[in-house]
């Protein structure tokens, strides 16, 4: 087991937002949670990450629950927002050494990777520059990087093409299916609903804050239908 949510629900304002999220997410797989706007996808990531309060249930990632062993949970996961969330203060450099620190990297292997992401997502003549400085998609790129830094049992990935070109993109796609095959389960949303037919092996669909179907990807095809035209 790597990720389960027992019972997790959420309320904001009384308004209940999530209400008894189960699920249970094995190791080297990617999930694809789907649902229209509002369905509670956002919800469940900012939840798995502390960012979002839980009303009621438990999350844990190898038997470490997010209440009670909160520092140990949080460096099991890393996660790719949909939104940038980058300090002005640091540069892109400062941003992937605060990571490394974080997830404690040995500098070798931080500068490394470090290297190898900067020149593929081409941001190598960026690495000095403040997030104020930077178009979207460069910021987006920047915090890509610093999610993919550390290995991680769980990568939570929370619409990640956009603002990324098509050769970041798919150069994205290409590094989720390598963290996979090593063993990191991910969990992805996007409204890309074709990389996300490459990228899954299972899904997860949610209507109004509940689960309303889950399975193999495969056999989404039979429900793709009735999700575009609810």
């Amino acid at each position: 087991m790597t990720l389960s949510l027992e019972q997790v629900s959420v309320e904001l304002a009384r308004e209940k937002i999530l209400s008894s999220i189960s699920f249970r997410l094995e190791k080297g797989a990617i999930y694809a949670l789907i649902g229209h706007n509002g369905a509670g996808k956002s919800t469940v990531m900012k939840t798995i990450m502390g960012w979002q309060e839980k009303k009621d249930g438990r999350i844990l990632i190898d038997e470490v629950d997010q209440d009670r062993q909160f520092a140990d949970f949080k460096r099991k996961l890393s996660y790719i927002p949909e939104e940038p969330f980058l300090l002005s203060e640091l540069t892109a450099m400062q941003h992937f050494q605060l990571y490394g620190q974080s997830y404690h990297i040995e500098e070798a292997v931080l500068n490394e990777r470090v290297k190898r992401y900067a020149e593929k997502f081409e941001i190598e003549d960026k690495l000095n520059e403040y997030p104020e400085s930077l178009s979207k998609g460069m910021r987006q790129k920047v915090q890509t990087i610093c999610a993919l830094l550390p290995d991680v049992p769980v990568l939570l990935v929370d619409e990640p093409f956009m603002g990324l070109d098509i050769y970041a993109a798919d150069y994205l796609e290409y590094l989720l299916l390598e963290k996979a095959r090593k063993g990191t389960t991910i969990l992805l949303t996007s409204h890309q609903l074709d990389r996300m037919r490459q990228l899954a092996d299972y899904f997860i669909m949610l209507k109004h804050g509940r689960i309303d179907q889950q399975g193999l990807m495969k056999d989404f095809e039979g429900l793709s239908r009735r999700f575009y035209h609810e």
